[in-house]
């Protein structure tokens, strides 16, 4: 795993192979930081990374300057793996927690400035989770919230949608308050 820029750039994290993550590639990744730079004042940004695998978006989001990162991960292997590469990089921004994400925030009294979400592509629910962001008002006014997923979903028929960007085999729908 590889963080993109900031100041852990070209920084590389080796990656168990007993993961099950499917990380999001570096070639959609760069792409969907360039979208975001161009909105996003990462110093000023708190932000909450759904289903978050190895942690490579969080890392990055990190990396990137974000004050405080939420790095939400049910799996034990992936949770560890997660702060084993905090541990590495010596961050203090980033902070992991091991749960079930509709729990999560069905409990959760917090507002971001920037929500990504990318469960696993064949998850039931992946559906319902920009109502349920939006409902749980988890945005802050200016917010954006990024949903990775398959080809097979549409989420332009949504409310608060704004755009879907394809790369490859990566779809990512973009929705704000």
């Amino acid at each position: 795993m590889r963080i993109i820029s900031g100041k852990y750039k070209s920084r590389r994290i080796q990656v168990p192979s007993n993961l099950k993550a499917r990380p999001t590639t570096d070639f959609a990744k760069e792409n969907l930081f360039n979208i975001l730079n161009n909105r996003i004042d990462w110093e000023e940004t708190t932000a909450l990374d759904l289903f978050s695998g190895t942690g490579s978006i969080a890392l990055e989001l990190v990396s990137r300057g974000c004050p405080y990162v939420v790095s939400v991960e049910q799996n034990q292997n992936h949770f560890n793996f997660i702060c084993h590469a905090q541990e590495k990089l010596g961050t203090k921004e980033l902070f992991p927690v091991r749960a079930d994400v509709f729990k999560y925030l069905q409990s959760l009294r917090q507002q971001f400035d920037f929500i990504f979400a990318d469960p696993p592509y064949e998850l039931a629910g992946i559906e319902q989770l920009p109502d349920l962001i939006f409902e749980k008002n988890l945005l802050m006014a200016e917010g954006l919230f990024v949903l990775e997923h398959s080809r097979k979903f549409n989420f332009s028929h949504r409310p608060h949608f704004l755009e879907e960007r394809a790369y490859g085999s990566v779809h990512f729908s973009f929705f704000e308050p």
